[in-house]
């Protein structure tokens, strides 16, 4: 009897352990844009189903508060790899500055996956992004649309060393360059910062400088899409008159296409981005295989489309429905 009881207790033992075992760490740029908030949604749906199938997966969402903290960043990663957690899901906020933490991680033997944006690394097992360079592509396309093909544009730049972004960039002004020969690019040297207040700012300097001759705007970020937006509306350039294009879905964002202060507006998935991170970093660590490049899509949103089935999930992911 006795035998029977330390044998069943042992099992249970055993099975605690077991469920105790994978601590999947989600590190983001940032913590507070609602981008971030998708993409932890996202990652908590993941461990629901997984734990569904009987894996007890413990996401720990931790992240610098500014995206432009590449210190902080460094050492959140640093933290967990002492924690020895089992994998780490990383949204690295500067391709360079996040290489060294990212490889000793791997060297550790805890695989790393990297969303969002790039890292000048080929050791993560999977980068689960957004095609960034085909997001500028289609905002280019669409301000294009607006102007008839001919005007003066802006561009505000968001960060430097920020891969995701700088694709974007990439993809506008080569775009334009390219394909509409009738626009001509007034500004693209000019960065919005790492929040919602710096890009305001730059974009008040952008507007009170050029903002006479100015036909239309790109901002390839949450933050800096929504500090421009108040901008031209303390300039009395909203509504239309300068045609603006953002990326990345936001309260303020969302509203000012429904109300035609922007007139267009590319969006990427982020809860499918924290999703599939997961999901990524488990199937390696259970033996699978997995791609190395996964691509989670991105839509270009209008005033005609904006109210599609289609566009409900990207536009309000079900936040309250996984964090509390």
């Amino acid at each position: 009897m006795k035998k029977s009881l330390l044998l069943f207790a042992l099992v249970c033992s055993f099975v605690i352990v077991r469920a105790e075992t994978y601590r999947i760490a989600v590190v983001p740029k940032g913590t507070s844009h609602e981008f971030w908030k998708s993409i932890h949604a996202g990652a908590v749906k993941a461990s629901r189903e997984l734990a569904a199938e009987g894996l007890q997966v413990e996401v720990i969402w931790k992240g610098p508060l500014r995206e432009d903290d590449r210190e902080q960043q460094v050492q959140v990663v640093e933290n967990f790899i002492a924690r020895r957690v089992s994998g780490i899901v990383l949204a690295p906020l500067d391709a360079r500055a996040l290489v060294a933490p990212a490889e000793t991680a791997m060297r550790a033997g805890i695989p790393v996956v990297i969303i969002d944006s790039g890292l000048n690394s080929s050791k993560p097992i999977s980068t689960v992004s957004t095609d960034n360079y085909k997001g500028g592509v289609l905002g280019a396309r669409r301000l294009a649309l607006l102007l008839g093909g001919k005007g003066k544009v802006i561009l505000l730049r968001v960060l430097a060393g920020s891969t995701s972004t700088e694709q974007r960039e990439a993809g506008f002004l080569e775009t334009i360059d390219q394909e509409f020969p009738g626009i001509e690019i007034i500004s693209s040297d000019q960065h919005a910062g790492a929040t919602r207040d710096t890009a305001y700012r730059a974009a008040q300097n952008l507007l009170n400088r050029f903002g006479r001759d100015l036909d239309g705007v790109f901002a390839p970020n949450e933050s800096s899409a929504t500090g421009m937006l108040l901008a031209l509306r303390d300039a009395g350039l909203a509504a239309g008159k300068v045609k603006f294009v953002g990326f990345d879905t936001g309260t303020q964002t969302i509203a000012a296409l429904k109300s035609g202060d922007m007139q267009g507006l590319v969006v990427q998935n982020p809860f499918k981005m924290g999703y599939l991170g997961v999901l990524t970093v488990m199937a390696h660590l259970r033996g699978q295989d997995v791609a190395k490049e996964i691509d989670t899509g991105c839509e270009l949103v209008t005033p005609e489309n904006i109210g599609d089935s289609a566009m409900a999930d990207l536009l309000t992911p079900p936040l309250a429905k996984y964090l509390d």
